[in-house]
């Protein structure tokens, strides 16, 4: 297996590249910098690229998935004031539909997972999920406040409604974990078809690592990637489930 990760050098990335090479899978990792990686940039299962995906022709990228069986993309905003207000403000989605576009379009019978690294703040309209009235007044704010919230909702809506099941050489789950904070090891947690508490007024808490472990579990247990093959898993840390 060989897996291309979007986004390995931010905080839970680089948690899913350790995780892959720790299991002797190969992984292509896409980051603007490399320094996060001097410690690893040996390691035989590991190809660091140095590129910003929005700014790689389509035909670079389709050369970054001829020969990979798996997509995990954790890109997100920096939290910095020009990561959170300024330009791209369509990271994600923009990245998605390029990255979308790109597995389409190759020459190949083979099918590619795809793992999407979202929130809770993003509902899965599609299983029926609402906010109730005070968490919509909630997130209509930070919707037109917080370029980045918005940048989120559009990814997923995309994933669901743009790729959905539409592309037989794409399976996809989109991770929605509660609120992130990290832990030196994994730990204990669980995974729910939806929330559990509310995202704005109760959130709950999942480690960083216990994110990265949940995704590179559905990448090599077939039985798990079947169980939440084109859902929204939602993650917890057990004591907060």
């Amino acid at each position: 297996m060989k897996v291309l990760v979007f986004g390995a050098s931010g905080a839970t990335g680089f948690n899913v590249v350790t995780q892959l090479i720790a299991q002797n899978i190969d992984v292509k990792g896409v980051a603007r910098s490399t320094d996060k990686f001097k410690n690893i940039m040996d390691n035989r299962h590991l190809e660091i690229i140095q590129a910003s995906i929005l700014e790689v022709d389509d035909k670079k990228v389709q050369q970054y998935l001829a020969d990979v069986d798996a997509v995990v993309t954790c890109l997100g905003h920096n939290l910095t004031f020009k990561g959170l207000f300024g330009k791209p403000r369509t990271l994600v989605v923009a990245a998605l539909a390029k990255v979308v576009n790109c597995i389409s379009q190759l020459d190949t019978d083979k099918t590619i997972k795809l793992v999407l690294m979202s929130t809770t703040a993003c509902i899965n309209k599609q299983q029926n999920e609402r906010f109730h009235a005070r968490e919509n007044f909630v997130v209509t704010l930070l919707r037109y406040l917080l370029p980045p919230h918005r940048d989120n909702e559009l990814t997923l809506d995309y994933l669901l409604n743009k790729v959905g099941t539409k592309f037989k050489n794409i399976e996809w789950v989109a991770v929605r974990p509660d609120g992130l904070i990290n832990e030196p090891k994994v730990t204990e947690y669980t995974a729910c078809p939806s929330t559990i508490r509310s995202p704005i007024f109760d959130s709950g808490k999942v480690s960083r690592i216990n994110v990265a472990n949940f995704m590179v579990n559905l990448l090599i247990n077939d039985k798990l990637w079947d169980k939440w093959k084109y859902k929204t898993p939602v993650l917890y840390n057990s004591e907060d489930d």
